[in-house]
């Protein structure tokens, strides 16, 4: 199994992200050309070798037209409702070299809505729908965040148009990179978000910026002696929608390692490490459980549900009877997946069921080693199941030729398995 590991101890921010998994690839330059050949308006990608206390990584540098986003409000592309002032002094502590300030009118400067972002990545860009998805996704989440921020809806979140593009342009990156990389699980150290305050349009907010925080929400996060903001909005929802699990690094035979460089220097080294390797566990795979609860379905409707869940992808789907509130009777629905099918699961789970919530648990597997052979028998081909390892050795016989042999014959299933182990 690949792990993509991603270690935020300076936190994560879009163009580091870019930076690190860019590093992870072979041919990092043939991949930047890629990227200028996507066409996004006025935007151009370059890649930069940077130095961080004593550690060689890579800088992606995007440019709007020639200019260089300096600094980022809160949210990307520095996101307001209509009817704040324009005028406004940005600090920032992490992708951007130095504080900047700007006046201007509104009409003076274009600038984009979630559905205007939408027109760009999906009307526009050459690139796979499934990425063209994760981008709108990562975008989402940023939107949803800035409207709880702001206390607004979605509609009424626009962003400042070099802004925009760069975070387009930092989110199309990763996303593509996650693309070409696949990895089948990504795993995430805790997020270090920093420590003080920040000034943006709005005035003088706390670290993490309200964004950040509430895109985070229920996400491992800590602060520490470093005054600055370390984790952005766009960094953090990348983080939200690719990683499959935070905590430790596990068990993993490293391959290739990438550092992604921020501009501002601390005292630590300003990047987030990527990590590509391997599962080097005892046999185990990482599997996620979902489960939910109904009480209001039919024992048919739950099986058309489980049926769909295996036809999604599910490696097993099975059924608890529950006593739930005011002593209703009901059955908890569990499904085992691998993490690339836990959205499809979601989407099936929300789709074909009742539940207006679904819990879920990261679980370690082990699992012997499965082969199935066909056998040739007097009875025709039966198919056998075999199973070993850890000491264990067995076998059995696919139900639909068993039972196909038994009704031929006019005997019980025991009796049909016997007659294929004289034959073996």
């Amino acid at each position: 199994m690949k792990i993509l590991y991603l270690d935020c101890g300076m936190g994560a921010a879009g163009d580091m992200l870019a930076g690190a998994l860019l590093e992870l690839l072979p041919d990092p330059d043939a991949f930047v050309q890629e990227l200028n050949a996507l066409g996004i308006p006025g935007v151009s990608f370059r890649r930069e070798t940077a130095e961080k206390c004593g550690i060689r990584g890579t800088h992606l540098s995007v440019t709007v037209h020639g200019e260089e986003e300096e600094s980022i409000d809160c949210g990307p592309g520095h996101a307001h409702m209509h009817d704040h002032d324009h005028g406004h002094v940005h600090e920032h502590d992490h992708d951007h070299a130095h504080a900047h300030s700007h006046g201007h009118e509104h009409g003076h400067h274009h600038h984009s809505s979630l559905h205007d972002i939408e027109h760009i990545v999906c009307g526009h860009l050459p690139i796979p729908e499934r990425v063209k998805q994760q981008v709108m996704a990562v975008y989402r989440l940023i939107a949803e965040a800035e409207s709880h921020a702001h206390g607004v809806p979605v509609t009424e979140i626009h962003f400042h148009e070099v802004g925009t593009l760069d975070a387009v342009a930092d989110i199309t990156a990763v996303c593509l990179l996650m693309d070409r990389l696949s990895p089948d699980e990504v795993v995430a150290s805790p997020v270090h978000v920093g420590s003080g305050q920040v000034k943006c349009a709005h005035g003088i907010l706390p670290v993490p910026a309200p964004a950040t925080a509430y895109i985070l929400r229920d996400v491992p996060i800590y602060g520490g002696s470093i005054r600055g903001e370390l984790c952005t909005p766009t960094g953090a929802a990348l983080l939200r929608h690719f990683v499959t699990r935070f905590g430790d690094m596990p068990p993993m035979r490293t391959q290739a390692i990438g550092y992604g460089m921020g501009k501002k220097d601390f005292a630590a080294a300003n990047c987030v490490r990527a990590m590509l390797g391997e599962d080097a566990g005892q046999g185990g795979d990482r599997v996620w459980m979902l489960a939910c609860n109904v009480d209001d379905m039919t024992a048919e409707a739950v099986g058309f549900a489980m049926e769909r869940l295996f036809d999604c992808g599910a490696l097993d789907v099975y059924t608890v009877p529950i006593g739930m509130k005011k002593s209703r009777p009901g059955t908890m629905l569990c499904v085992l997946c691998r993490p690339e099918a836990k959205d499809a699961m979601l989407d099936c789970l929300f789709r074909y069921t009742t539940t207006i919530g679904v819990r879920e648990l990261a679980l370690q597997r082990h699992v012997l080693d499965r082969r199935v052979t066909t056998l040739d028998t007097p009875y025709g081909p039966v198919r056998r199941k075999e199973v070993r390892g850890r000491g264990a050795e067995r076998y059995k016989y696919e139900y639909e030729d068993l039972a196909r042999i038994a009704r031929e014959k006019g005997v019980s299933l025991a009796e049909a398995a016997s007659l294929i182990d004289r034959q073996s």
